[in-house]
């Protein structure tokens, strides 16, 4: 269960992540023929197959867990494959507090953020924990609402009833059938949906989400592969610009900012550990660029003699502009989480 990557570089090496760490095993297999034997035992159950004309798949288990296949002439040093494990259970925000991936006034925060329906977007880099932070922003959706998900392969974990869930497909043997997330974007916003998910951002569709954050579709979550909140802001211009519209930067900066409420970044440091290092929320627009205000951030201070990341959570002490709007409307908060630190 401490396991949660395998990864066969080919025959005679494979890697496990164990505990956020990368090691090397002393399994091997016979020879790339075997290798390319459980590739085959994998793919086909899920009717995929794997062979020179399409030498990439991408399948999910049974178990839910992530499988990416790769074989010659692609791989060069023979047939390769990448397991993500799926943890049965996903991780509740509490045993986050526990790790030290943010502190409890962060995630009061995160909770009120959900239950205002401000539009997240949950950045940070490959492996830093973004699918789980979702699932933790998605577990404070109240239960009368409904909700649907849009993935690549299914990996949310939604304890509320009313969930609809949708994932997409590749395109079949002949090259045929593909459904993107993109077309079920579109087709979620005629469903009535009262929250969207979409578990990763990475083209097109991003102008679809923004679109539909824009037109009342308010409390929807979604992540984005970015290394700080500056950077997701740029991710999604030009996420944006693949979708093929021809809009001026001003317009697409424009959607960004009323669309976008907050940005919560997650950083995965060498120990191992995984933090959320910024929760920023935009602001507006100044001339051109967008303006954006952290509200929380972690503060690295070096590191202990067992090499893990020394730092703490700081509040910078700003208050998020929908917090006095709450109060207005005397919905009760508490102010406190925001005092400096």
């Amino acid at each position: 269960p401490t396991i949660s990557e395998i990864m066969v570089n080919n025959a005679n090496q494979i890697y496990i992540e164990r505990n956020g760490k990368l090691v090397l095993t002393d399994k091997t297999f016979s020879s790339d023929q075997a290798v390319l034997g459980v590739i085959e035992r994998i793919v086909a159950p899920i009717g995929r197959r794997i062979d020179e004309s399409s030498p990439m798949v991408d399948a999910r288990l049974k178990d839910g867990s992530r499988v990416n296949a790769i074989i010659p002439p692609l791989a060069l040093k023979g047939p390769s494959i990448t397991i993500r494990k799926f943890k049965k259970e996903a991780l509740s925000i509490n045993q986050l507090i526990r790790f030290g991936t943010l502190t409890p006034g962060m995630a009061e925060f995160m909770e009120m953020c959900v239950k205002a329906r401000k539009n997240i977007i949950v950045s940070g880099g490959t492996g830093s924990g973004k699918t789980t932070t979702l699932n933790c922003l998605s577990a404070y959706i109240p239960e009368n609402e409904r909700i649907i998900t849009v993935e690549d392969a299914a990996e949310l974990q939604l304890h509320q009833e009313h969930w609809v869930q949708l994932e997409s497909r590749p395109p079949n043997i002949e090259g045929k059938g593909q459904i993107t997330i993109r077309d079920l974007v579109r087709n979620c916003l005629r469903m009535r949906p009262d929250r969207i998910i979409v578990g990763e951002c990475r083209g097109g569709e991003a102008l679809d989400m923004l679109q539909a954050m824009n037109t009342g579709h308010d409390g929807s979550l979604t992540t984005v592969h970015a290394n700080s909140p500056r950077d997701a802001l740029s991710r999604l211009e030009t996420m944006v610009l693949m979708a093929g519209m021809e809009l001026p930067v001003r317009a697409i900066r424009d959607q960004i900012s009323s669309a976008v409420d907050i940005i919560i970044q997650q950083t995965r440091f060498s120990d191992g550990s995984r933090k959320i290092t910024h929760i920023a929320e935009i602001t507006g627009m100044e001339a051109d660029v967008i303006t954006m205000q952290d509200i929380f951030y972690f503060k690295q201070e070096g590191f202990d003699e067992q090499n893990r990341v020394k730092g703490r959570f700081v509040a910078t002490g700003f208050i998020p502009k929908f917090y006095d709007d709450l109060q207005r409307r005397g919905i009760p908060v508490n102010m406190d989480i925001f005092r400096e630190q």
